[in-house]
């Protein structure tokens, strides 16, 4: 069943890409261009912005640290400056492993300024202007580790648990405004930020397979897009478990 207005023609389209230097946002930045739309991609580093730019004629690189909320509103204003706004996608993202047996305060901060502040940013920044259009979608990039509390997630878990239920809010409030809004929660995907990962990451895959996941998504007006099916549909299961259960399972699957 559609929950959004299903995004299949990208051609015009304007999208907002924050997060896009490297991972799922980069490579959803280049499936995008490669569909037509005119591409903005967000990051802190500009360097990988305009490489990105230089090599994808028509897009736009626009620097920005989500965690300054003063420059997110100047860079949303510098976005909106050609036009409106038909997608903005939060990507960006921060994670260290993290146990509750050694807690590395200024860390866990760190995850929560940049991946749950700097939605809340963003999101102040550009939904009046959708609001007032009536149209446009917005999209936040969690993650699996949002379903329930794993060992190692202490840090990036709850700022993904977060995301999650920030966007079924945002859906039922913008959707009779005419927004589609979803969530992305994709399993492991290998990027800069999970290479630090010393685990077995099961169903590991790549962030171009992710990023055409998520395209395929958008265009069947899916709130929840999840990925690798086989994984995610596992993890979805073991949202459902008692308490009991769910700890004696995660342990014995995880060893911790």
């Amino acid at each position: 069943m559609s929950l959004n207005p299903p995004l299949r023609e990208w051609r015009g389209k304007r999208v907002w890409l924050v997060g896009a230097s490297t991972g799922i946002g980069r490579a959803l930045a280049e499936q995008l261009h490669a569909l037509g739309a005119t591409v903005i991609v967000s990051a802190r580093k500009m360097d990988a912005l305009q490489a990105f730019a230089d090599q994808h004629p028509g897009s736009i690189a626009l620097p920005l640290d989500v965690t300054d909320g003063a420059a997110v509103q100047a860079a949303t204003e510098a976005a909106m400056a050609a036009g409106p706004l038909d997608l903005v996608c939060y990507c960006a993202g921060h994670y260290h492993a993290m146990r509750a047996t050694a807690i590395d305060l200024p860390d866990l901060l760190r995850h929560h300024e940049v991946n749950t502040v700097g939605a809340l940013h963003v999101l102040a920044a550009v939904t009046p202007a959708m609001v007032a259009r009536g149209q446009g979608h917005i999209s936040l990039v969690s993650s699996v580790a949002g379903f329930r509390g794993l060992p190692q997630s202490l840090a990036y878990g709850p700022t993904k648990a977060a995301l999650i239920n920030l966007a079924e809010t945002l859906y039922l409030d913008l959707q009779p405004h005419g927004l589609g809004v979803s969530v992305i929660n994709p399993g492991f995907v290998e990027t800069p930020l999970t290479a630090q990962n010393e685990f077995h990451m099961p169903a590991l895959i790549t962030p171009e397979t992710a990023a055409q996941a998520i395209v395929q998504g958008w265009a069947r007006g899916e709130f929840d897009v999840h990925f690798p099916k086989r994984f995610t549909r596992l993890m979805k299961l073991l949202r459902l478990l008692p308490y009991p259960l769910y700890f004696a399972v995660v342990r014995r699957i995880t060893g911790l």
